[in-house]
């Protein structure tokens, strides 16, 4: 299995993972083909050309893990 079939299999987990990354999510995007969009401050664009999706978030302040909403947002927009 390769890793971003791992991370995959983590991201879709039910019950959600709360321990899943900034920089595994970053890994996962990038590796289905979105190109990463720095922005002011903390904000960070995800985009995907091929199927035209933009995703919008900021990278957490504290540590790098994700807020289980943020991911659920995520998920609901974007079937990888």
């Amino acid at each position: 299995m390769s890793k971003k079939d791992k991370l995959l299999k983590r991201f879709l987990a039910i019950p959600i993972k709360k321990d899943l990354t900034f920089d595994e999510l970053e890994t996962l995007l990038l590796s289905c083909g979105f190109v990463k969009l720095e922005g002011a401050g903390l904000a960070v664009k995800f985009y995907n050309q091929k199927r035209d999706i933009l995703i919008n978030l900021h990278k957490p302040h504290l540590d790098n893990v994700l807020k289980v909403y943020i991911i659920k947002q995520i998920q609901s927009k974007v079937v990888l």
